[in-house]
């Protein structure tokens, strides 16, 4: 290649380096559908990777949730860096067929006028060049600055219902705890308003976290709380009470499964987690029987009203258990979510899952 043909290559590349970029940026930030950006998840991918090996030494989950907990906010800076540093480049490229400056003292400018710090050149293209960068680097932090807030929006839109959770189901949730605390309290009639209500949270849960994949790894402002372990608490709920009491067991819990493991599978494609697509029902799941007859006998201590034994009701919990194990287990995994009952192993988490507490049904002896 000719000295003469470098600046024109040095275009092509600035030309395509720009579009990239741009696109990238626009998938990112703009366009509310679950359309990777290769680039934006590459770096994410890079952030996720150094904040789990700084995570890795230590023992304790909550030592590693405030580690982790700074993940999200970190990759967004790293975007923003990425993202304003590839402009810099691609119009220190673009300016390459008219001017002298080599490309590191042009890239140099750039950067500046990607700040908006300076402007490079006396006029023509070179100085053409320069304001485009200062245009693009405006528009990129005030898209981002415009993406915060629907971020933060749809965060505490999520924690809402998992914090009110806490008081039905304590913290980690466990479906089993839902359940019992439910027919302790005399409370089972109350399940289908908030089998409702979890139906509507996994459905937005499911729309937010496919256009935005970045949410799912915020993690919930307590670490014995999370969105995945919560979810999978009310689904598993769901799952015994059509198990257990098929004749009694709410509608509205039939579909908060549907509706919960489709947005599951809908996240852990966008997040790229292997996972079935369609289990058969009769397929095993990682959950074992005498788990689930351990569970059974919880449930009965308290009142809960079976209909079936644990032997009569298994094959149909594992049923609709197998729809949503997998998914979950993959999802608690890569995310590192408290380690709840029923939610699978963690690496490097070096205690087994954790049994919520019941608090002691207390009351007043009065006084002489």
């Amino acid at each position: 290649m000719t000295d003469a043909a470098l600046p024109a290559a040095a275009f092509v590349v600035g030309a395509a380096l720009l579009v990239a970029t741009v696109l990238s940026v626009l998938w990112t930030l703009v366009v509310p559908r679950a359309t990777p950006s290769r680039l934006a998840e590459g770096v994410i991918a890079a952030v996720r990777l150094l904040f789990v090996a700084a995570a890795w030494p230590w023992r304790t989950f909550r030592a590693k949730d405030r580690i982790l907990a700074m993940q999200p906010p970190v990759s967004l800076l790293a975007l923003l860096v990425v993202w304003l540093a590839l402009l810099a480049l691609a119009h220190a490229l673009l300016a390459q067929p008219w001017t002298d400056v080599a490309v590191p003292e042009m890239l140099s400018a750039m950067t500046a006028s990607v700040l908006g710090l300076d402007t490079a050149g006396d006029g023509g293209a070179v100085r053409l060049a320069s304001m485009s960068a200062v245009l693009a680097g405006l528009i990129v932090v005030a898209l981002l600055i415009g993406y915060l807030p629907t971020l933060y929006s749809a965060f505490n839109q999520r924690e809402q219902l998992v914090s009110l959770l806490e008081t039905r189901a304590s913290s980690p949730a466990w479906g089993v705890e839902l359940l019992a605390r439910a027919a302790r309290d005399g409370t089972l009639a109350d399940m289908p308003e908030l089998y409702a209500a979890w139906e509507s949270w996994a459905a937005d849960v499911g729309e937010t976290h496919t256009s935005y994949p970045i949410l799912a790894a915020f993690r919930s402002p307590h670490p014995d709380r999370s969105w995945l372990t919560s979810l999978l608490a009310v689904l598993d709920a769901a799952a015994l009470e059509h198990a257990l009491r098929p004749g009694t067991a709410p509608v509205s819990a039939r579909l908060t499964l549907r509706t919960g493991f489709m947005a599951l599978r809908a996240v852990a494609d966008v997040l790229g987690i292997d996972h079935d697509p369609d289990p058969d029902p009769d397929d095993d799941i990682r959950l074992t029987r005498a788990e689930f007859g351990e569970a059974v006998r919880r449930l009965r201590a308290v009142g809960f009203p079976a209909e079936r034994t644990a032997e009569e009701a298994w094959p149909h919990f594992r049923g609709w258990r197998v729809n949503y194990e997998e998914v979950v287990h993959g999802l608690a995994a890569w995310l590192h979510a408290p380690p709840a009952p029923w939610s699978g192993p963690r690496p490097r988490v070096l205690t087994g899952s954790v049994l919520p507490d019941r608090p002691e049904d207390r009351k007043p002896r009065g006084r002489d």
